[in-house]
């Protein structure tokens, strides 16, 4: 295949250093291992106040270990409307958030990616599976989509020099 591409005047580039598939190498990571199942997407709402799901679910199992997808602060953790959650504060402005999760961390710990923070409780409405993960991810006030934050760097075709 390397002779035919370069043959043709292009050689293939991983930028980043992992090929495409291959598991994240960046700042941030899947909060459940193995990776899970995306069952529910993001779906941002045009405006604030209309429906949308502002996370995504992942399929996971009751007791599971929550990691932190990135390193940051634990500025949250504890109950909102009944559900346990936690939030951690990462470097440019971004929050992560992880419910249902019984916390393993307190308010003001610095944790890394990987690190537990808890663990996965069942009961979240619409969940398919055993127990699903919500992942949200802001910046400021503006809702993000977290899968953002896995994608690998693109493989680009360069021409040979």
């Amino acid at each position: 295949m390397w002779k035919h591409l370069a043959a043709t005047g292009l050689v293939l580039a991983v930028v980043g250093g992992s090929p495409a598939g291959a598991a994240p190498r960046g700042e941030y990571d899947w909060p459940l291992r193995p990776r899970p199942q995306v069952v529910t997407p993001f779906d941002n709402p045009e405006r604030d106040w209309l429906p949308g799901h502002r996370g995504v679910d992942l399929a996971g199992a009751p007791g599971q270990s929550v990691l932190a997808a990135g390193d940051g602060i634990v500025v949250f953790a504890g109950t909102v409307a009944g559900k346990p959650v936690v939030s951690i504060d990462h470097a440019g402005g971004l929050r992560t958030t992880y419910e249902p999760v019984d916390a393993s961390v307190s308010v003001g710990r610095r944790v890394g990616r990987g690190h537990t923070i808890g663990t996965l409780e069942a009961g979240h409405p619409g969940c398919p599976a055993a127990a699903c993960l919500h992942w949200g991810l802001r910046r400021d006030r503006e809702y993000l989509d977290p899968l953002g934050l896995l994608h690998a760097r693109p493989i680009r075709l360069k021409p040979v020099t």
